[in-house]
């Protein structure tokens, strides 16, 4: 239920998101989910990928900063409200959310990575709603 994302740190540089997505490519490492938030000075690389523990080692060997934050990924309709059905549930049992991303594969589904304040709380409170966890990420 909870899954392990990536988040790497990168400077604000030509190449270095393509330098990132090589060293995976070359470990054989898939990256099925990402996003990236950006300021001035570097970027935050977040994304879920086939194998997280292998994926950091192979990032570090090439000098990138990187580290490992659980998360919790749902499934949701992918219609009108959906995401606003599931994120009341979370607020009102208190759960903040950190950050989020999403991603629909086709017209019925979407999958939304969550990094909530509490991952317990909000399992507990999706498994409780009925809310498909997603599992094997």
């Amino acid at each position: 239920m909870i899954a392990k994302q990536l988040s790497i740190f990168l400077e604000n540089n030509t190449g270095r998101l393509t330098e990132v997505t090589e060293v995976l490519a070359k470990a054989g490492i898939n990256l099925s989910a990402l996003c990236i938030a950006e300021n001035v000075d570097f970027g935050i690389l977040r994304g879920i990928v086939s194998d997280p523990d292998k994926a950091c080692k192979v990032l570090k060997e090439n000098h990138f900063a990187v580290n490992i934050t659980p998360v919790v990924g749902i499934s949701c309709p992918n219609v009108p409200g959906a995401l606003a059905e599931i994120l009341a549930y979370l607020s009102e049992a208190g759960v903040f959310i950190e950050y989020m991303y999403s991603f629909a594969n086709d017209r019925s589904s979407a999958h939304v990575i969550i990094r909530p304040s509490d991952l317990e709380k909000c399992i507990g409170v999706l498994t409780e709603k009925k809310v498909e966890v997603l599992t094997g990420l």
